[in-house]
């Protein structure tokens, strides 16, 4: 299974992708709306894991990408406090989950694997 993580914090991004790897997931790993725009006209992988605020391109727009090209693509949103009318808008463009930073990893590796039975 592939996941494709579009988060612009480096630690952050670091954090998750080891983390499922260990999980046994091929992580594909963007720094920047930008880059995961790019990455998914390549290629649409089971998942998508996206913050909402990224250079260039938003979470949102990168949502609206992914469920436009296959709506049952699974993508988990990820927010900071305070953002709670932008996971709104998020969930009424077909999210299928979000988390607020700061988070969990053993949280987001259960949900990832969840989404992924679906």
């Amino acid at each position: 299974m592939k996941i494709l993580i579009a988060e612009d914090e480096p630690l952050m991004a670091k954090t998750i992708s080891m983390k499922l790897e260990k999980e046994g997931y091929e992580v594909i790993s963007c720094a920047d709306g930008k880059e995961a725009l790019q990455k998914l006209e390549e290629e649409l992988p089971d998942m998508v894991i996206t913050d909402i605020m990224l250079p260039y391109s938003s979470g949102l727009e990168i949502l609206q990408f992914v469920k436009a090209k296959n709506p049952l693509t699974a993508v988990i949103v990820l927010s900071a406090l305070g953002q709670e009318n932008t996971v709104e808008d998020a969930f009424e463009l077909g999210a299928d989950d979000y988390m607020t930073k700061p988070f969990n990893l053993t949280e987001l590796a259960v949900r990832v694997k969840r989404l992924l039975k679906k």
